[in-house]
């Protein structure tokens, strides 16, 4: 019987704020310049398509630091918001991506980042970097 009430208390424990898009993409832009991700582009993707609110573009140097971002980054956002993320390409390691549901983040290795040029895709016309 008291396995069966401290097993209901857990199942009733308040899950953790899965703060604003804002919060979200604050937080992931802080993590990634503290583990060094290179050439950070921010994209505001509000009013321009349903998929997110945000994307994020970054590169690590290698297949090792795109996969180790990637894995340590899905493991923050679970820890301090309470939300899973969803990873895509992380056996590879070439290019990531992480679906927050706010945000999103594609963090790539330079070579292949180059040649799909995504950021350039989403920015608006005459940008040349996301502000």
């Amino acid at each position: 019987m008291a396995a069966n009430a401290a097993t209901s208390t857990a199942k009733t424990a308040p899950e953790k704020d899965p703060g604003t898009s804002e919060e979200l993409l604050a937080r992931i832009v802080n993590f990634l310049e503290t583990e060094k991700a290179e050439e950070l582009v921010q994209i505001d993707l509000r009013g321009r398509s349903e998929i997110a609110d945000y994307m994020v573009v970054c590169s690590g140097r290698s297949t090792r630091q795109v996969t180790a971002l990637a894995e340590k980054l899905a493991d923050t956002i679970k820890l301090d918001f309470g939300r899973f993320a969803k990873l895509e390409g992380k056996a590879q390691g070439d290019w990531v991506l992480l679906d927050t549901g706010d945000v999103v983040v594609h963090i790539f290795r330079p070579e292949v980042r180059e040649f799909y040029q995504l950021e350039k895709m989403w920015l608006p016309a005459g940008t040349t970097e996301a502000e």
